[in-house]
């Protein structure tokens, strides 16, 4: 339950500091009637409730289960993960999200034991539909990076 508390700790205090920044976000045009930083906040207090839960009742979900063991490999995909994370968050705007997003799914299939051919299929599948989905439908723009030369 250690390793419970420890990380619902941590999430409380990036909670707590995700929070205080995304306070004073004041965007120069809103298109939405709550402003840009309802949508952050909201998420960042559900994600501070669960945390505060996981700190005074961290065995609520495995009751007297023993915790299992950090094995190295458990480690090395968790920072993996990790690692694909900060590099979309890095090259998102930079090298545009089809290809940020494409790189992310094809390195997380095949972090979970996917198959080139599929994972890749679907990556591309994932990065392209997202886009569409953001950028067309839900009108919310996208930076298109490399592929910039592609609109219009």
């Amino acid at each position: 339950m250690l390793y419970h508390r420890l990380f619902a700790a941590c999430l409380l205090l990036a909670c707590v500091g995700l929070g205080l920044t995304a306070w004073g976000y004041h965007a120069p045009y809103s298109y939405e009637p709550v402003g840009p930083r309802a949508y952050p906040l909201m998420l960042l207090i559900l994600l501070g409730a669960g945390a505060l839960l996981l700190v005074f009742k961290p065995g609520l979900e495995t009751g007297d289960e023993p915790e299992p063991r950090i094995v190295p490999t458990m480690l090395r995909k968790t920072l993996i993960c990790l690692a694909l994370l900060l590099a979309l968050a890095a090259l998102f705007e930079r090298v545009g999200f089809i290809v940020t997003a494409t790189l992310f799914g094809l390195g997380m299939a095949r972090l979970f034991g996917g198959r080139w051919l599929p994972s890749a299929i679907l990556a591309v599948v994932l990065g392209i539909g997202l886009y569409f989905l953001f950028d067309r439908i839900l009108d919310v723009p996208l930076p298109m990076g490399v592929l910039a030369v592609l609109e219009n």
